[in-house]
């Protein structure tokens, strides 16, 4: 069953800095391909995050983008290309949370050295530059869904 949220409307210059932080861009390297101050491009990402239920990390912000339509949701991909350990697919609902690797180790009770090898190792597979585009990649081979993250957010 499927619980909705507020719908979340974007300005564009929100909406681009959001998607184009999507593909593991940097915020530096983003603003210069949209012509725009990294000034202007953090402010725009600030709001986003602001519009996006408080978040304060751009992997959180997405996750919530995609649950709720905010952006363009990415291409899915088939779940079965690729295979993720039980310990790598744990961490990316709380990469989403906004969990840092010691509060990941606590929840799923392990030892954070582990998880933080865990972390790198997840990078790796998923081919991800970086956490926020760990959350598109996850979208993609549908390790994470909207009716996850709704359920976050209620």
């Amino acid at each position: 069953m499927t619980t909705t949220v507020a719908k979340v409307v974007l300005a564009p210059g929100e909406r681009q800095v959001l998607e184009g932080l999507a593909d593991g861009s940097m915020l530096a390297a983003l603003a210069l391909r949209l012509t725009i101050r990294e000034g202007t491009a953090a402010g725009y990402l600030k709001l986003a995050k602001r519009k996006l239920y408080g978040v304060s990390e751009t992997a959180a912000a997405l996750a919530v983008a995609y649950a709720t339509n905010a952006v363009d949701r990415p291409k899915l991909l088939d779940p079965e290309l690729l295979y993720l350990p039980r310990e790598q697919r744990d961490l990316v609902p709380l990469i989403a949370r906004e969990m840092t690797a010691a509060q990941m180790a606590t929840a799923l009770k392990r030892q954070a050295d582990i998880v933080r090898r865990d972390g790198r190792e997840l990078l790796a597979n998923l081919q991800a530059r970086n956490r926020a585009h760990t959350i598109t990649r996850a979208w993609q081979h549908q390790i994470l869904t909207a009716d996850q993250v709704i359920e976050w957010l209620r």
